[in-house]
């Protein structure tokens, strides 16, 4: 609907409210001033003040045109662009699809001839706002930045320094998901008092911003800002898997948070708009939540709840999301991109004896190099030396003559500078700058822009899937080749790599398409690429690479904030020469994900198998309730070297509870007391059973509603399952 502004004549604001039952956007609008986004709340919170909110209210666009820039401020923010100001709203459609309630605000303004429609879509109990953009131009137009990720109002009325906290994660190759909480005054923004002397505010931010291929090979393209006054969180995440940009800044004393695609000032990235061309920005993802009584843990735990049911109803549709099968892929401490016949069977035996459902031969099963593969891959045909008999075609029977579907790897953005693939291709099928392919590791970048770079994948992927009867793709990516590509005809390299980004996950769908049911993994160095856009296409993906599987639980148990579980591939790495309680130990951590087993899985004794067996038999009881689960974390997000970690996945009253105790690498297992209490925020437990290992061990008991384990040994775990009512 669409009221005036309270104290405000009708012809001069007016303010649009909309929204689902569950949330809620108030966008000023008039003649004389661009539609802004006044606030965003969850309607738990009660309406906020929309008049006070009102002078620091950034455009529903921030946009920035070359020749043009900002207007009032000036600095490195992208905020206050000049064009942004000028917009004026020309219609609103509204719509609704299903349960998803969609809002389309028609923007336009004259001076540099920008049109958009901005695109608000939010699905009815699901506390989160998806927006985009798509702009056109009457007239040539360079744009520097643009999204419609902006929120303003954030710690009004608060010491805002010391009373908002900003939660972002560092993403490491194999230490992956480490968030962290802190103060603005903290990561260096401070009200430096110049808003009385008529100013719009200190001119800085402070920010996150991903460059490269890699969209998350330094820090997650997801983050939270806290009010601590109050507990309510606002999460965010960027739907890319490129590059991405996201800052705070102050603007009248209010903080806003503005996230984007790639910039001009970070990426080198522009849009040139031709009359009636079109660019689409970013889709960006913003979810609200009240603070829980329960405090800081708690309201993280309705943040994740929030992104998982919004990850679940946006995503592609896979029959993978709800069979969740058992994995075993043959790199991690196990063949590591060396197989051959020989080496391989036994494995397939093995894991088809442990109840492995798909196997999946990892690197090299196209290298005839004895190694030296690296930089001559591109044209994938199978080694005609590593399997010598039936070939590849014979092992992968044999892995479906065991009851197992069977799957390979394939790095297809690459093509290595040996490849003859590198000789037939065109120049303008890799990525270049001035003139040059762009070279990184002995590799060159596909642009799957060009038809013939997208001809060359259809054809291995469908002769791959045709002649060996693939149920199972891994598609890994393990060189970030810089900045992007100016295509040989000087356009912008950052709207280059964005391009091929976006290409590249058409793509993938596009293979999904013609195989239905084909399983593709998404993999990046690991968690290089753990982003909204991925996980929207791709029905599972990796978490790390790591191969200590003592270092893993901190991986696996903040990575549900990032990716639901039914979608998060963790390895469970074993082998003949660890004892009982370390099996137990490595399976656990991936038993509230999806099992990738891995390691020498040949050399298990009898007693190992078991472990294993028995880890495996318990998680196709309970994995289904994984896919309607959301998470727990009993002890807060884990930090990266804490002896005790746990993680939970509930749905309604049961709860599966996985607890690690690490202590390794203090002097004496004494160091630490061998007891933890686990709080369950809002819940008191009933009851509880130890799930694996099948032999207990420890002492776990309920004393008063709340869960005390035990655990002897510097490495131990258990997956507990327990039954909740609310406190």
């Amino acid at each position: 609907m669409t009221v005036d502004l309270p104290g405000l004549a009708a012809d001069t604001e007016q303010r649009l409210e909309w929204g689902t039952d569950v949330l809620r956007v108030a966008i000023a609008h008039g003649p004389d001033t661009a539609p802004r986004l006044v606030a965003l709340w969850h309607v738990d919170e009660g309406r906020p003040d929309l008049d006070g909110l009102r002078r620091s209210a950034l455009p529903v666009l921030e946009v920035a045109v070359l020749g043009d820039g900002r207007h009032g401020t000036s600095g490195k923010r992208h905020v206050d662009g000049a064009a942004a100001q000028r917009l004026r709203l020309v219609g609103i459609d509204r719509e609704r699809h299903g349960d998803v309630e969609a809002l389309r605000l028609q923007v336009a303004e004259d001076e540099t001839g920008l049109r958009a429609v901005v695109h608000y879509e939010a699905a009815v109990g699901v506390p989160v706002l998806r927006s985009w953009a798509e702009i056109t131009a009457t007239a040539e137009a360079v744009v520097d930045h643009a999204t419609t990720g902006v929120v303003s109002g954030l710690g009004h009325g608060a010491r805002w320094e010391d009373e908002l906290a900003v939660w972002e994660a560092a993403n490491p190759w194999s230490g992956e998901y480490r968030w962290r909480r802190s103060t603005l005054a903290e990561r260096g923004l401070i009200d430096v008092g110049m808003v009385r002397f008529g100013q719009v505010g200190s001119k800085n931010r402070v920010s996150l911003t991903s460059t490269g291929a890699w969209s998350t090979a330094e820090h997650l393209a997801t983050g939270v800002v806290e009010d601590a006054r109050t507990g309510r969180m606002l999460a965010w995440q960027a739907e890319t898997n490129g590059a991405w940009h996201a800052e705070l800044g102050d603007r009248y004393d209010d903080v806003y948070l503005a996230v984007s695609g790639p910039t001009a000032l970070e990426h080198q990235w522009s849009a040139r708009l031709a009359p009636g061309e079109q660019f689409r920005t970013v889709p960006v993802h913003l979810a609200v939540v009240p603070g829980a009584p329960a405090g800081g843990t708690a309201t993280l735990e309705r943040v994740a709840a929030a992104l998982t049911a919004h990850r679940r109803r946006s995503r592609r549709p896979h029959p993978d999301h709800d069979g969740l099968p058992v994995v075993y892929n043959d790199f991690l401490n196990a063949l590591m991109s060396d197989p051959t016949a020989e080496r391989v069977l036994p494995l397939v035996d093995a894991a088809a004896d442990l109840g492995a459902e798909y196997y999946v031969m990892d690197a090299g099963w196209y290298d005839d190099e004895q190694g030296g593969w690296w930089d001559s891959v591109g044209a994938w045909r199978p080694s005609v030396t590593r399997f010598p008999g039936g070939g590849l075609a014979a092992v992968l029977d044999h892995v479906r003559a065991r009851g197992m579907k069977a799957g390979l790897w394939l790095e297809p953005e690459v093509v290595g500078v040996r490849s003859p693939v590198a000789r037939t291709l065109p120049d303008a099928a890799f990525f270049q700058r001035d003139g040059v392919r762009v070279a990184e590791w002995g590799r060159y970048q596909l642009d799957l822009r060009h038809p013939a770079a997208r001809a060359h994948l259809d054809t291995v992927v469908d002769r791959l899937v045709a002649e060996l009867d693939l149920a199972y793709l891994k598609l890994d990516y393990n060189v970030d080749t810089g900045p992007g590509t100016d295509a040989g005809v000087g356009e912008p390299v950052g709207a280059g790599l964005l391009g091929h980004s976006r290409a590249f996950l058409d793509w993938v769908a596009g293979v999904m398409d013609r195989h239905p049911g084909l399983v593709v993994e998404g993999c990046a160095a690991g968690g290089s690429r753990t982003d909204a856009a991925s996980a929207r296409t791709f029905p599972i993906q990796s978490l790390t690479d790591q191969q200590d599987y003592r270092a893993t639980p901190p991986i696996a148990a903040a990575a549900p904030l990032v990716l639901p579980p039914e979608q998060a591939g963790v390895w469970a790495s074993v082998d003949g020469t660890m004892t009982s309680e370390e099996l137990a130990f490595s399976t656990t951590t991936a038993l509230l994900s999806r099992v990738h087993l891995a390691g020498r899985i040949d050399t298990l004794d009898e007693a190992g198998r078991a472990v294993v067996r028995d880890a495996l038999t318990a998680y196709r009881g309970f994995r289904a309730m994984l896919a309607r689960s959301t998470p727990v974390w009993p002890l807060g997000l884990p930090g990266w070297r804490d002896p005790w970690v746990a993680v939970g996945a509930r749905d309604g009253d049961d709860v599966l509870l996985a607890v690690w105790r690490r202590d390794d690498d203090r002097p004496s297992a004494d160091a630490l007391p061998a007891v933890v209490e686990l709080p369950l925020h809002g819940l008191r437990v009933l009851d509880v059973a130890v799930v694996h290992p099948s032999w207990g061990g420890g002492t776990v008991e309920v004393v008063d509603g709340r869960l005390r384990l035990a655990l002897s040994g510097p490495t131990a775990a258990r997956l507990l399952r327990l039954r909740v009512s609310a406190r």
